[in-house]
C-alpha cells in the first residue's frame, strides 16, 4: 500500500489510528539514499533512458506519467510512504540543491517573491534562484516576523510563556509534554517575538530538561555518555544516519531530548582522531573501548592523586552546543500494528 498509494500526512496518520499502518518518517539515511539512487539507476538501464529523461520524469508536473517510477523507486525503501520519497527524491535531484549560504541580495529578492506570491514555493523558486524547500526553510527559519524577532537571552517570562503554552498542546490535551508539537504555531502564540527553531530548542533542550530534572538544570555526565554510547551500539546500524534519536531514552534515561543526544554524539564521534575515515563499526569500537566500564556515580569521591585523562566525556562537557538540526527516522505504529 504505502508504494502505491498517495497519501497526505493527515490521512496517514488515520490510517495508523484506524487500520494500525505502519510507515516511517523523518529524515532519510544514507543506506535509503543510496537504496534509491540504486533503484532510480536500474530503472534507467531497464527503460533504456537517459538522465535528462530521469530529470525530467522526476520533476514532471504530471505526477501520473510517472506513476510507475515512483511505485518502483518507493518499493526499495522499507516502510516509506511513496508520497515521501516523491519530495525527497526531488530534493535530492534538484539542480539547486546545495547552493550554500544566502545572501542579501537572495533575502530581499525572496521577500520580494513573498509578498508577491505569497507562499506558492514552486513559482518562488523560479524567481529566487533557489529550489522550493531551501525557500521555505529561508522564509520560515530566518525571515519571516524578522522585524519582531528577538534573538539571545530568554527572559524569565518568555520562559514561562513558552511553558505555558507547550503544556497547553500537550499536557493539558493529555499528551506526554514530549510530544511533536508545530512549533510555527507556537511561535505564533508568542506574537512571533521568537521564532519556531528559538522555541523548539528552548523547549527540548532547556526547559524541558529543568521540568523532568526537578527543576534544575541538568549537567551531562560520563555516566550519561557511557549510556549514550551502549544504547547506539545495541541498535547495531550501519551508519548514524539510521539512528532514530527520539526512541533512545527509556523509563530511567530520559531527561535528554533527542536534539541533546544526536549533538552529544556527534560530539564524541569527532573526538576520535581520523573519525572522518572510519566506518562507523569501527568508530564503534573504538568508543566502545574507552567507554567499557561504568563510570562511578557522580557524588563518588574522585582521588586527588588520580589524573582526568582529557577522554570524550570531558570533551563533550567543553563543547560549544552548535545549533544542528535534528532528523530522525520514526517509525510510526500503534499496538496493533500488523507483523
Amino acid at each position: 500500500m504505502l508504494a502505491n498509494v498517495w497519501m497526505n500526512a493527515s490521512k496517514l496518520a488515520e490510517m495508523v489510528r484506524t487500520q494500525g499502518l505502519v510507515y516511517k518518517k523523518g529524515k532519510f539515511s544514507a543506506i535509503e539514499d543510496a537504496q534509491l539512487r540504486t533503484a532510480i539507476e536500474n530503472f534507467r538501464v531497464a527503460k533504456s533512458m537517459t538522465d535528462n529523461d530521469i530529470a525530467n520524469l522526476i520533476f514532471t508536473k504530471d505526477r501520473g506519467r510517472g506513476e510507475a517510477f515512483w511505485q518502483e523507486v518507493t518499493s526499495s525503501v522499507h516502510l516509506r510512504p511513496i508520497t515521501a520519497v516523491y519530495h525527497h527524491v526531488r530534493r535530492l535531484w534538484h539542480p539547486m540543491r546545495g547552493q550554500g549560504k544566502w545572501v542579501p541580495a537572495e533575502d530581499d529578492s525572496l521577500r520580494e517573491a513573498v509578498a508577491y506570491l505569497g507562499q506558492q514555493w514552486e513559482k518562488i523558486s523560479e524567481r529566487v534562484g533557489r529550489s522550493a524547500s531551501d525557500c521555505r526553510d529561508r522564509w520560515r527559519n530566518h525571515l519571516e516576523g524578522q522585524d519582531l524577532r528577538k534573538s539571545g537571552h530568554w527572559t524569565k517570562e518568555e520562559e514561562e510563556e513558552l511553558t505555558r503554552i507547550v503544556t497547553e498542546l500537550t499536557v493539558l490535551q493529555g499528551k506526554e509534554m514530549d510530544s511533536e508539537i508545530f512549533w510555527g504555531s507556537v511561535s505564533h502564540r508568542m506574537g512571533g517575538r521568537r521564532g519556531r527553531q528559538q522555541c523548539r530548542i528552548k523547549w527540548t533542550d532547556s526547559l524541558c530538561t529543568q521540568i523532568k530534572n526537578e527543576g534544575s538544570k541538568p549537567r551531562w555526565s560520563q555516566l550519561d555518555a557511557y549510556i549514550l554510547v551502549h544504547k547506539i551500539d545495541s541498535l547495531k546500524v550501519n551508519d548514524d544516519s539510521e539512528i532514530d534519536w527520539k526512541k533512545l531514552p527509556d523509563e530511567h534515561w530520559n531527561i535528554w531530548s533527542a536534539h541533546t543526544l544526536q549533538r552529544r554524539w556527534l560530539t564524541m564521534k569527532r573526538s576520535v582522531k581520523g573519525y572522518e575515515d572510519m566506518s562507523h563499526g569501527e568508530l564503534m569500537d573504538i568508543l566502545r573501548t574507552k567507554k567499557a566500564t561504568t563510570p562511578p556515580p557522580q557524588n563518588a569521591p574522585r582521588s586527588r592523586t588520580q589524573k582526568q585523562p582529557r577522554s570524550a566525556e570531558t570533551i563533550v562537557d567543553s563543547d560549544p552546543e552548535e545549533e544542528e538540526e535534528l532528523g530522525s527516522s520514526a517509525v510510526q505504529r500503534t499496538q496493533s500494528a500488523p507483523a
